[in-house]
């Protein structure tokens, strides 16, 4: 499939490269020379120089058969642009990166409609969002939600007294008799998609996936925080740590944001009259004491720099908080981190390349089993997937245990209506299930595909 990608930053490039791995045609357009020749040398893509928002440029990217267009310049008001002439010109569908928080729901819904817009995302919020989630379920590292949220995967790491420690996952469910699937373990550098036998160890990653009810469940088993942090610490006034804060201050939590920058402080301040804005260096230690960051349930880092988000999360971390969430871009430090024993680390950039990858993948099977929600999980070792199966699925009818599932895929949930399933040999899928899959094979979409 053809997809044109405007604007080669750090989240256009991460675009393209997902975007490659699943084998589509990609365009990259960036006003930049130095990029494009940077972007065509990296990735076996197509490179235009010159403006998005320009008719000869997409001219010249092919955009009259173009399938999607992206684009996610700087500008708010060039990636409209570019995907309002993008349309006009023949592509199919367009998604524009639209940040400013002036841009409220209903204009951008407005928008949406006047400018023929796909999709509108907003990368800040997103990750904002994300934090949030992951603030109202502190032991949490991940957590993606299905079907309206009645479904929920978690991510958590199992620590060294753990309650799960040596248990196979038979014993487990004889044991506990709880309602939930451990559908992916990443152990060192392996990941498993675990069979009945498969023995959990201490400092294993897991996700699991069942009803929130029942993840509240497992959390008491596992002896871990199920509170929701209540007075956070917030590193950096960037537009996440804004969207953050007045999510977190609606709740009715304690915010106290810090910041060099004299003026964005200023601007918080009166933004965010409920929160606690701080003038001054967080990569100061001294300043972190004198603002307690000791007493707090939760230390955000949300710096525009990767080395400074984990160092001051690690110190965070020596200093007890029970919550520590570190936002880092680049893959190297996100490893480097996680060996410093920081689980909880949200990055941006991908968040959106896993919305780019899951709307082509939906826009390239439209026509079969139609993918509703993609989650990258363990590194992006492993997905969930999240399809409709369709009146005309061969696989309808057929109880599990009769199917041969390929190799490192699992069925990890069936939503029926408002009836939730982590299914056992004797279920099986009907005309209209919401069908959740976990699977190490990459590119998966559609649901007749999973299998043999």
């Amino acid at each position: 499939m053809k997809i044109i990608v405007v604007g080669c930053g750090k989240i256009g490039t991460n675009i393209i490269g997902e975007l490659v791995k699943e084998n589509h045609d990609v365009v990259a357009i960036d006003k930049s020379p130095a990029i494009i020749e940077e972007i065509t040398t990296i990735y076996d893509v197509m490179g235009v120089v010159g403006n998005g928002a320009d008719c000869e440029t997409l001219e010249e990217a092919g955009v009259d058969e173009a399938e999607l267009l992206i684009s996610v310049t700087d500008s708010d008001e060039m990636n409209m642009l570019s995907c309002f002439l993008a349309g006009k010109m023949g592509a199919s569908h367009t998604i524009a990166r639209i940040r400013n928080p002036e841009y409220n729901d209903k204009s951008l819904g407005f928008m949406k409609e006047q400018l023929s817009l796909s999709m509108a995302i907003n990368p800040e919020l997103n990750a904002a969002r994300e934090l949030y989630r992951l603030l109202k379920l502190p032991s949490a590292a991940k957590i993606e939600t299905f079907s309206g949220r009645n479904f929920e995967m978690v991510e958590i790491k199992l620590k060294a007294d753990s309650a799960l420690d040596g248990l196979s996952l038979i014993e487990f469910r004889k044991k506990y008799q709880i309602n939930l699937l451990i559908c992916v373990v990443k152990r060192d550098d392996e990941v498993y998609i675990p069979d009945g036998n498969f023995v959990l160890k201490s400092g294993d990653r897991i996700c699991v996936t069942a009803r929130p009810a029942e993840i509240m469940n497992f959390f008491k088993i596992l002896g871990t925080p199920r509170k929701r942090s209540k007075n956070i610490m917030i590193l950096g006034a960037s537009k996440t740590a804004f969207y953050l804060a007045k999510m977190l201050l609606d709740a009715g939590s304690n915010v106290k944001i810090i910041d060099l920058d004299g003026e964005k402080c200023a601007q918080f301040s009166e933004s965010l009259p409920n929160a606690v804005i701080i003038h001054g260096d967080g990569a100061r230690q001294e300043l972190l004491l004198e603002e307690g960051i000791q007493n707090t349930d939760a230390f955000i880092s949300l710096t525009g720099m990767d080395e400074e988000n984990i160092l001051i999360s690690y110190f965070a971390a020596s200093q007890n908080v029970p919550q520590v969430i570190t936002k880092a871009n680049r893959e190297e430090f996100v490893a480097m981190a996680q060996r410093l024993g920081l689980d909880t680390i949200v990055t941006p950039k991908k968040l959106i390349s896993d919305v780019m990858v899951s709307y082509a993948r939906g826009l390239q099977n439209s026509l079969g089993s139609k993918i509703e929600t993609l989650y990258k999980i363990m590194d992006g070792n492993a997905e969930l997937l999240e399809f409709i199966a369709q009146s005309d699925c061969s696989l309808n009818g057929i109880a599990f245990k009769d199917l041969k599932i390929k190799k490192s895929t699992r069925i990890a949930g069936i939503i029926r209506g408002r009836k939730t399933i982590i299914p056992s040999g004797e279920d099986c899928m009907l005309s209209g299930d919401k069908v959740i899959v976990v699977t190490a094979i990459k590119g998966l979409d559609d649901l007749n595909d999973i299998a043999e």
